[in-house]
């Protein structure tokens, strides 16, 4: 499911006010970490995370890596913060805008 600009802007609004939920370490992208965020995904659907990297190439390679691991959409990326969103399909939270 890819997202709209307008829905985009819409979740990063909404996105706005959330803490980290995730937080990478020195290691990175673990198969812990990913299960983790996938469990976050399933419950919140919008999820934020920091990543431990100072290096650009690597948080976009660990920001790559999440979303294709659990097949969420990338929302926003800010330097060390990235926020993601899956819809839930069993019990949606949020009413995305056409």
């Amino acid at each position: 499911m890819s997202l709209t600009p307008s829905q985009k802007r819409y979740l990063r609004g909404l996105a706005h006010a959330l803490n980290p939920v995730i937080m990478t370490g020195n290691k990175g992208v673990t198969d812990a970490v990913t299960r983790e965020f996938a469990q976050a995904l399933a419950h919140h659907e919008l999820v934020k995370v920091k990543l431990g990297s100072d290096n650009r190439t690597d948080c976009a390679a660990q920001i790559a890596a999440l979303a294709a691991a659990t097949g969420a959409e990338i929302v926003q990326t800010i330097g060390r913060v990235a926020c993601f969103y899956r819809r839930n399909a069993k019990q949606p939270r949020l009413a995305l805008p056409k």
